[in-house]
């Protein structure tokens, strides 16, 4: 978190939105129902190995070791070892015409991995900063098995968590019954996310990607579809234990009325990341910034934020800085504290 907050707008972005899933949650059979889809022929798809998706039947053209293209004209490329790597040389295949052009990366992880680490790639690294934004984090969650991974795996609860949507699969043969008990457990563990279930991998794209962080088609964000404050409406849900697979993970939304002095502000966040950052398992939000006119949105993932950046203007009337939190044995009252610290060591004595 910097103190400049109005950092230049790149001319030429592609939209990257990360799948993710615990082991066996339907990701490969999601992803090759997504490639039939129209919408998805501007898309360029990273996975571990293409052994792991079956692409055989869409393979036409190998264009080099690591990359083929798909007949729905799709790129579908390896990431062997470095992601940064792979997204870099991506990008310069498709400026030097070695790829067709594409508007959007789908970038596929392991099921025991922590989505942060990726998310971390797409904000730190500043070649692929100017080239690709995070649209926003899908994962993927077993619908006949995810309860069960919920209490067993930790990754499974924080790829669950960080989301911006979250995919039910396998609704073919899963009970009904048990798919509205984890999809009310999901509901506690991420409020703000948007919870769709799909029958063979069967979904239309529209529900997965533009979530609002980078909208490709107007270069903006959508802040009330990426924020979502309003899902923290309900007060039980901030004080509710967030559901009995992992009661440590806490989801809520801070707002305040008044606008937020800049120092203390980034003196709140440069603490928080300090103290507690692997506990900030996300951080997202709009913030009223006193002295300025215009609302600034911060986005963040334990130790590290994007530059902050300036909207053209509130999107819905509403003034209030609105902050969603979700967090890891960090409850809400140490995070407000810590404001109300800055607050006054900035006002000073008196």
């Amino acid at each position: 978190m910097t103190d400049s907050h109005t950092p230049p707008e790149p001319d030429d972005i592609v939209q990257a939105s990360l799948l993710t899933g615990f082991l066996g949650s339907g990701k490969t059979t999601l992803i090759n129902a997504l490639l039939k889809h129209p919408e998805m022929s501007d898309t360029a798809v990273l996975v571990n190995e293409f052994g792991e998706i079956g692409l055989d039947h869409h393979l036409i053209e190998q264009i080099d070791e690591d990359t083929v293209l798909l007949n729905a004209g799709c790129l579908c490329c390896t990431v062997r070892d470095d992601l940064a790597r792979a997204l870099r040389e991506l990008f310069i295949k498709r400026v030097k015409g070695e790829v067709p052009p594409f508007g959007r990366v789908v970038i596929e992880t392991t099921g025991l991995a922590d989505p942060a680490p990726v998310i971390h790639t797409l904000m730190t690294d500043r070649v692929i900063a100017n080239r690709y934004a995070l649209d926003g984090v899908v994962t993927a969650v077993d619908g006949v098995n995810g309860d069960l991974q919920l209490g067993r795996h930790s990754e499974s609860v924080k790829q669950a968590a960080v989301a911006d949507r979250i995919v039910i699969t396998k609704g073919d043969i899963a009970d009904d019954e048990e798919l509205d008990g984890l999809e009310a457990s999901l509901r506690a563990l991420n409020p703000g996310a948007s919870i769709v279930r799909a029958e063979h991998g069967a979904i239309h794209p529209d529900e997965l990607f533009d979530a609002g962080l980078y909208d490709p088609n107007t270069k903006s964000l959508d802040v009330q579809r990426w924020l979502r404050d309003e899902a923290f409406d309900d007060r039980h849900r901030h004080d509710h234990d967030v559901n009995r697979h992992d009661d440590s993970i806490r989801a809520y939304c801070l707002r305040y009325d008044e606008p937020l002095a800049w120092e203390p502000f980034v003196g709140w966040i440069r603490t928080l990341i300090a103290t507690h950052g692997e506990r900030l398992l996300r951080i997202k939000g709009i913030v009223n910034v006193a002295g300025q006119d215009k609302p600034i949105a911060i986005h963040g993932v334990q130790h590290l934020f994007h530059d902050p950046a300036q909207l053209p203007e509130w999107p819905d009337g509403d003034t209030r800085s609105r902050i969603v939190f979700i967090t890891r044995d960090l409850p809400r009252e140490t995070v407000e504290r810590i404001l109300d610290d800055m607050k006054a060591a900035v006002a000073g004595p008196g």
